[in-house]
């Protein structure tokens, strides 16, 4: 005789976890190029949540409306995703001594199910911002914000004038003018000289009063 065993049901036992509240008013911000859609959650003495949505534009009117919200909710912690560039102007109108700033990687946050709409983004930002499960990168002091964007300027315009000389010195061996044999730099007195020698075949001589064109001032 063969005797069929029914199969084991598991029992799941259904438990609810509650979730510390770290920061009882916080604010998500979904900024992008022409709106920015804060979500304000105001955690109230009876357990309650009350919720506040807003959209504001990205003009600078617009991000000191803002601020002045969230001034007169009190909310002194707000979190907004590292979006492009456009995260830098609402950092900047936002940022003061009595408000905490959480700039955040949007790879750092899981999406939120369903569909997706700025309104779910900065609910789901403010909700994860108000149990503390969000990380926020480091941003620099504004003096130090200043010299980094004048360092990586000035490492700008070193890289385009490298690229120009490497397009003269290329043109030059095209037309078979071989200034790179004799002369280290393209751009340099002896071959300012040996240049204007040969386009015109005469000897050059610099004397005083004379410009070379060059930044030597000679």
């Amino acid at each position: 005789m063969c005797f069929l065993r029914a199969p084991l049901r598991p029992q799941f036992l259904a438990e609810e976890v509650a979730m510390d509240v770290v920061h009882a008013r916080c604010c998500g911000l979904d900024v992008h190029k022409k709106s920015v859609v804060a979500c304000v959650l105001v955690s109230e003495s009876d357990g309650l949540i009350n919720r506040q949505v807003r959209t504001f534009g990205t003009m600078t009117a617009d991000l000191l409306a803002l601020s002045d919200w969230l001034s007169s909710l009190n909310v002194t912690q707000v979190a907004l995703e590292s979006t492009g560039v456009y995260w830098r102007p609402v950092y900047n109108v936002l940022e003061d001594d009595e408000r905490t700033l959480l700039l955040v990687n949007p790879q750092h946050m899981r999406a939120v199910p369903g569909k997706k709409t700025d309104v779910k983004d900065a609910e789901w930002i403010a909700d994860l911002l108000r149990h503390g499960l969000l990380r926020g990168s480091f941003i620099p002091p504004v003096p130090i914000r200043v010299i980094r964007e004048l360092t990586r300027y000035r490492k700008t315009l070193v890289q385009a004038r490298a690229d120009e000389v490497n397009r003269l010195q290329k043109t030059l061996e095209g037309a078979n003018l071989k200034l790179a044999s004799v002369a280290t730099d393209v751009l340099g007195v002896r071959a300012c000289k040996n240049t204007t020698s040969g386009f015109w075949g005469l000897p050059v001589k610099w004397s005083d009063g004379v410009e070379c064109g060059h930044s030597c001032g000679r």
